[in-house]
């Protein structure tokens, strides 16, 4: 088995995402020893945005800059190791309402045309091989979940639900902790009802 994990929170050893991740990767190594594991800091790490250059070597422009050629080989080996991995977990915070531009960046990487999804007669298919789960760690300070009045607001679950099943991605479980930044007893709530599900998962 092997599992891609994702952090994008730049909050540090402060962060409730990278904390229920690192709880869900020991969960999940628990019960698969021989796990092979390929970790990425993507705050640590970032990956620069995507320029013009990207663009045109997508479409068959010459690359003779070194640094882009790099960069270039660093995006498809983030697509490898998508295309490899049979469980994927991410750490995503919500920031000002959607997902953070680390994560952002990443998601612009393993889009491609051709590697990740194609476009068929009957619209765009994803080309991720069936089989693949992903189990995505939502962590937002206040309350975005249907049934709350900021629902509306949530750019962040739906967004990356959305990406995730464009490239054929679609056995998502969400482990959700938010109204984190309410004060009193509700980090504390939240987190041990995430803690809960991470215990509760069978993969």
């Amino acid at each position: 088995m092997k599992i891609l994990h994702l952090d994008s929170s730049i909050l540090g050893d402060n962060s409730a995402s990278r904390t229920l991740s690192a709880e869900t990767i020991a969960h999940l190594k628990a019960a698969h020893p021989e796990a092979e594991i390929t970790y990425h800091d993507l705050a640590a790490q970032p990956i620069p945005e995507l320029g013009s250059g990207h663009i045109a070597a997508r479409f068959g422009g010459e690359v003779t800059d070194e640094t882009l050629q790099a960069d270039l080989a660093r995006g498809n080996a983030h697509i490898d190791e998508l295309l490899a991995a049979d469980i994927v977990v991410i750490g995503v915070p919500m920031y000002n309402f959607t997902v953070p531009a680390q994560l952002k960046n990443w998601i612009d990487r393993i889009m491609v045309a051709g590697k990740t999804f194609s476009y068929s007669e009957k619209g765009p298919v994803g080309l991720l091989p069936e089989g693949k789960k992903a189990i995505l760690i939502s962590t937002r300070g206040g309350q975005y979940s249907a049934g709350h009045p900021a629902a509306s607001m949530d750019h962040q679950e739906p967004y990356l639900a959305a990406v995730l099943a464009f490239v054929g991605l679609k056995d998502v479980t969400w482990i959700r902790a938010e109204g984190l930044s309410r004060g009193g007893d509700s980090r504390e709530t939240a987190m041990s009802a995430a803690r809960a599900e991470i215990a509760a998962l069978a993969l």
